[in-house]
């Protein structure tokens, strides 16, 4: 690796030191219920976020809520420190499709429809509130 190319790895790497990520893979719920959800807890605190999610009627609210401690639990890790009330917020939550599986049903005079079960990919990033107004 050349100079120029570490110096600039090493400048990322300093940026993304205060923030954490979490994936959750292949949930088997459509991406449209799931982006429901994530609009609803981006760019909020993570305990005020965690208290939306809990008391969601919304089924994807729990694999939500589940990331979201994911999350922190890796910020935590990351840092050695316990993270405190007003200190980290949702920077991004991401929803993308993932593999879809195709059946078929059977459908009156010998045809067949088509079912697609999606399913989805999310990723969440955690950041700290003071890097977010530097």
């Amino acid at each position: 690796m050349g100079k120029r190319k570490r110096e600039s790895a090493n400048l990322i790497k300093e940026a993304r030191k205060n923030e954490s990520f979490a994936k959750l893979r292949n949930i088997p719920s459509s991406p449209r219920k799931m982006r429901l959800v994530a609009d609803m807890v981006r760019g909020v605190e993570v305990f005020k976020a965690l208290g939306l999610l809990h008391f969601s009627n919304k089924a994807a609210a729990a694999d939500v809520e589940k990331l979201l401690k994911s999350a922190i639990s890796n910020w935590e890790q990351k840092n050695g420190q316990k993270a405190e009330s007003g200190q980290l917020y949702i920077k991004t939550i991401m929803v993308d499709c993932a593999p879809m599986l195709k059946r078929l049903r059977p459908a009156p005079q010998g045809r067949a429809y088509r079912i697609r079960k999606r399913s989805n990919h999310v990723t969440l990033t955690v950041d700290t509130i003071n890097s977010k107004d530097a």
